[in-house]
């Protein structure tokens, strides 16, 4: 009879088993850091760094996201005509309950292609931005096939690494609406500048997954108009919520002013603060270089200035 194999111990599976992720684990820590020189876990507590790490799995897997244009209408003004085209960004693998839509033009469409010309013209050379024809261009039947054409060029270039996580691509989807609630926050008017960079952020959030550094100036911008609304506790929340990142990445512009807000407001809802004052104190005083002497209205609106 032919001999079986020896089955191995299960303690010592588990062992090789748990050896192996440690491994894998360490290996991811190694090409993160490589990939983000400002990272630093010194200054993260447990908890937050085993958010961190988390996050990067998460980051490792393949993050996908769908692109719709469901509809389009024609802007007739007095000295021009044009289409509007409204583009949903969607995240697939699960269902994505913050589905946020923005409008764009042709020239909007073209500006990126030829932004991103400049920089992947390799990249995309295969790639075809959808052309005007010469008539015919509010017919409704040319307007539903551009539709379909300007979402397949979408889902084209987002699949290309390199194109996805450029500026270029976050400025086509953020931009014109960052500028405007910006200029609306800068003007006092902080409801419609709240709801405007709330919708931002779900769209930068969806598109910068690979940075969370990306979406701190807006969570800033959020917590400004929160505060100024006398929406205490809201604002509170989101100063905890991007605080992790500024610590981890110790972006030291924000990292005073943002403390400083929190601080005061954690003061104004009669919570405990003073291991946030300490750390004021400590970034205030530390050698690694100044930090932002201006409160974080004063930075935040200097934005898109």
């Amino acid at each position: 009879m032919e001999e079986q194999p020896e089955a191995l111990d299960t303690s010592e599976a588990d062992a090789q088993n748990s050896s192996q992720q440690q491994q894998q684990q360490q290996q991811q820590q190694e090409t993160y850091e490589d990939a983000h020189p400002g990272f630093s876990a010194s200054c993260m507590t447990t908890a937050e760094l085993q958010q961190h790490w988390r996050a990067v799995k998460q980051e490792f897997r393949s993050i996908r996201l769908l692109f719709d244009i469901p509809s389009a209408r024609i802007v007739d003004q007095l000295l021009s005509k044009y289409v509007v085209y409204r583009i949903v960004v969607i995240r697939s693998g699960s269902y994505d309950c913050e589905r946020v839509a923005i409008e764009r033009r042709y020239t909007d469409f073209l500006h990126l292609h030829q932004e991103l010309l400049l920089d992947f013209s390799e990249e995309i050379e295969d790639i075809m931005m959808p052309r005007k024809k010469v008539t015919g261009n509010f017919s409704e039947e040319n307007i539903s096939e551009r539709r379909v054409a300007l979402r397949d060029y979408l889902t084209q270039i987002y699949a290309i690494r390199c194109v996805r996580r450029s500026q270029a691509i976050r400025a086509f989807f953020t931009q014109q609406e960052l500028k405007e609630a910006y200029d609306l926050l800068r003007g006092g008017r902080f409801s419609r500048a709240l709801e405007g960079l709330q919708k931002v952020l779900v769209l930068q959030e969806k598109l910068s997954s690979h940075d969370s550094t990306l979406v701190i100036p807006t969570l800033c911008a959020i917590l400004v108009c929160q505060r100024d609304l006398e929406d205490i506790n809201a604002a509170f929340q989101t100063g905890r919520r991007a605080l992790p990142t500024v610590r981890r990445y110790e972006l030291r512009r924000y990292q005073g002013p943002l403390l400083e807000a929190l601080v005061d407001l954690g003061y104004s809802l009669e919570l405990p603060v003073a291991q946030l004052q300490d750390e004021l104190t400590r970034v205030r005083d530390s050698p690694h270089g100044p930090v932002s002497q201006m409160s974080l209205k004063e930075l935040v609106v200097q934005e898109f200035v």
